[in-house]
């Protein structure tokens, strides 16, 4: 029952659109209407408020690392690797999946970072320093996320972090690389636009 209970707060927090209710604050169009029509970050940005985006990153990450945090607060002692996992593959379903949008959310690649740093800092860094290196190398966004994807359960191996967390980081990768799906597609016929470069409609 108790799981139960932190994941389904979790999922609600996970819900939480930070792209939407940052459009509200700073009157700009709902970034579901425009671009990717993609309630995340990089859509908001279309909109020319660079403070609107970086408040939706922010907040998107803070929601992941928030909910694990609190679920590893509750049992200090025994640090029920099995809650943790569960809560913190809920809160990013809740932003991929979110029930006040209707299902349709973002991509979860910020929430994933917060989610990650929360688990364990080194994870989450690790993790954060392969994105900016793929992404300073190739200049393409969508591949740095889905190569940190790639990587995030490796490293927890790497850490010997409990096995519940390698699982459900295995899962949060197989569920970024599906909502990339379209951006894996521009990437092999070569259309995928690159950073410092004008979006297009399918780009994250």
């Amino acid at each position: 029952m108790k799981i139960l209970v932190f994941i389904v707060c979790a999922y609600l927090l996970g819900s939480i659109s930070f792209a939407v209710i940052m459009s509200r604050l700073f009157a700009l169009p709902d970034p579901r209407t425009y671009g990717s029509h993609n309630p995340g970050a990089t859509n908001v940005l279309r909109s020319g408020n660079k403070w609107a985006a970086i408040l939706t990153l922010l907040g998107d990450a803070a929601k992941g690392w928030l909910a694990v945090w609190v679920a590893q607060r509750f049992e200090p002692q025994d640090g029920n690797s099995l809650l943790i996992a569960a809560v913190a593959l809920a809160v990013f379903f809740g932003h991929l999946f979110p029930i006040f949008l209707r299902f349709k959310g973002g991509k979860g690649v910020a929430t994933a970072l917060g989610v990650l740093l929360a688990l364990n800092v080194w994870l989450g860094l690790a993790v954060l320093a392969t994105w900016i290196l793929v992404a300073l190398i190739f200049r393409l966004s969508s591949l740095a996320a889905l190569l940190a994807a790639v990587g995030a359960p490796i490293y927890a191996m790497a850490l010997a972090l409990p096995s519940e967390y390698v699982f459900t980081l295995v899962g949060i990768s197989l569920l970024l690389f599906w909502r990339h799906k379209s951006n894996i597609q521009n990437l092999l016929a070569g259309k995928e636009s690159r950073i410092a470069k004008k979006k297009d409609s399918h780009s994250e």
